[in-house]
């Protein structure tokens, strides 16, 4: 795992800090935090309540050597959901990626500590777990009560910077990062952003500009787990129904969702009436669909 949480006592947070400090961990001070210490890829951040939380590759091994041999050989318990202590933190995600027609949609919501349970109280959750009605109607609510950013490349554009990268992984990467500079140009004191993880982690900070290069970037697999991913991914999922939504009205088609064989039937359709050269305007060219199309 990447990450692990636990609460301490306060003289093991002693015992622990002290060690860590002789053994070339670079300590540093933290906002909202007791202390920080880093070292080989593994930051350890003590919060004021106690908690503690390691995060970094190998996380597992430092838990081994000073967690469970100084707290009395304790069974710790690894988990999938994601818990921090962060008072303010970013949540990205992304809609249509697997979608034959219609737009990549990369949404960010920033969320404070003290609006999560108004959030959860919305019943906030990933937007795969949520039909196409309840998501139309509470991404409003998200939007009235949270700093957000969404970015969508329509299919025309996104065959353009398909094209320019070669990489479905770096083209989300972009677009990623773009929705995280836009959020910290409204709120640049959040020193935090949490992203699902779909390639290699150099990818989105590679491509964050001056401001985001400072932000504490965490990806992760099921990052939907976390309540600010979740606004994302609602957000994201709105704006690519809505989109659907308009471009079949536009071409008078009732396009549907998904990667199967009706997106592909209604995309002949669309290359009869229209012709083929015009498919770019509605279809993300490079699925294996236009294959069967063209």
């Amino acid at each position: 795992m990447n990450f692990f949480s636990t609460k301490i006592s306060s003289n093991f947070e002693q015992e622990l800090k002290n060690t860590l400090r002789v053994d070339g961990y670079l300590m540093s001070n933290s906002q909202n935090a007791l202390w920080k210490a880093s070292a080989n890829g593994i930051t350890i951040t003590c919060y004021s309540n106690l908690k503690l939380l390691v995060q970094g590759n190998n996380c597992e091994c430092f838990v081994n050597k000073y967690l469970t041999k100084c707290q009395n050989s304790q069974n710790f318990s690894f988990s999938d959901n994601f818990n921090h202590n962060f008072e303010c933190w970013i949540g990205t995600d992304e809609s249509g990626k697997g979608d034959y027609l219609g737009p990549l949609v990369t949404a960010g919501v920033c969320v404070k500590r003290e609006q999560i349970d108004m959030l959860q109280k919305l019943n906030v959750k990933d937007s795969k777990k949520l039909d196409d009605k309840f998501i139309l109607q509470v991404a409003p609510k998200i939007k009235e009560n949270c700093i957000y950013n969404v970015v969508t490349i329509n299919p025309e554009k996104y065959n353009i910077l398909y094209n320019k990268f070669k990489n479905l992984n770096k083209l989300l990467a972009w677009a990623h990062s773009r929705v995280i500079e836009n959020i910290l140009e409204k709120i640049p004191e959040c020193q935090n952003a949490i992203s699902d993880k779909f390639a290699n982690e150099s990818l989105i900070k590679n491509a964050l500009f001056k401001n985001g290069k400072k932000i504490n970037l965490i990806q992760r697999t099921k990052a939907e787990s976390d309540i600010a991913v979740a606004c994302a991914s609602i957000l994201a999922r709105e704006e690519f129904i809505l989109r659907i939504k308009k471009i079949s009205a536009t071409y008078k088609i009732d396009f549907a969702k998904g990667g199967g064989d009706i997106p592909t039937k209604q995309a002949k359709e669309f290359v009869s009436k229209y012709g083929k050269d015009k498919l770019c305007m509605i279809a993300k060219l490079h699925f294996k669909n236009s294959q069967q199309i063209v």
